[in-house]
């Protein structure tokens, strides 16, 4: 079972205080650069896994989805997602993604924001994803960079002003503790090249791999982002059933 750290009350106040949390969509930093990815959304039965808030779920809904079902192991998560919904095609649920079952051949596009790392069995997850698609279906998905997740972030350094971090254990694979918001969040180190390779045996074609890195524009904006230019800190997928 998925470890259901947004029920911890000192991680979802934390949690709940993000910008991403405050303002959705538009809090996300990579947001501009996942919509890009994002096929129209007009008629298609759509499952969101790891749903949080359910910005994207209304999102989807606000760009005509037939409907939407919504998936997260929170039940705090889930219980703001739907007081701030009104659309009656937006459907919540809870679910462990760990142990997913969904019914196949059922949805025309699957979508996933910064979940997939905390997953322990990535490989069973896709491949429950794939069968539940139709033919033809994307599948779009974030997570936090694997070399982001490889650094041992009390070891960086200033070198000609700007901040290092050392990879640390990147070829390591399995789970992670690490202290975000709160202490003792297990988070599941893949490579890579074991996400793709992954996709790609569940039988996914994957069209575009992004390293997210902030634009002109947003680093002119929040200078501060300047950081995010020595390692990515998330990896943007898009692939299609075929």
């Amino acid at each position: 079972m998925a470890q259901n750290i947004y029920d911890q009350p000192a991680f979802f106040e934390g949690y709940s205080s993000l910008p991403r949390s405050v303002h959705g969509l538009a809090g996300a930093a990579e947001w501009e650069s996942v919509r890009a990815l994002l096929p129209d959304l007009a008629g298609r039965r759509v499952v969101d896994l790891g749903c949080g808030f359910g910005w994207f779920a209304r999102h989807a809904a606000a760009e005509g989805a037939k409907s939407v079902l919504a998936l997260d192991l929170s039940e705090n998560m889930l219980a703001r997602a739907k007081a701030e919904t009104q659309s009656p095609a937006v459907r919540y649920e809870i679910a462990d993604l760990d142990r997913l079952e969904l019914p196949k051949d059922t949805f025309d596009f699957a979508y996933s924001s910064l979940a997939f790392h905390y997953i322990a069995d990535f490989d069973r997850l896709v491949r429950t994803i794939h069968a539940a698609l139709v033919p033809g279906s994307s599948f779009v998905f974030t997570i936090e960079h694997p070399l982001y997740m490889a650094p041992s972030a009390p070891n960086w350094a200033e070198v000609d002003g700007r901040t290092v971090w050392p990879v640390d254990g990147y070829l390591v694979e399995g789970p992670r503790t690490t202290e975000w918001l709160a202490k003792g969040v297990v988070k599941h180190h893949r490579t890579l090249g074991t996400t793709l390779n992954a996709l790609i045996a569940a039988g996914f074609v994957i069209r575009h791999v992004e390293e997210w890195k902030p634009s002109e524009a947003q680093l002119a904006a929040h200078p501060e982002w300047q950081v995010e230019l020595n390692r990515p800190m998330f990896l943007l997928i898009a692939c299609e059933r075929p």
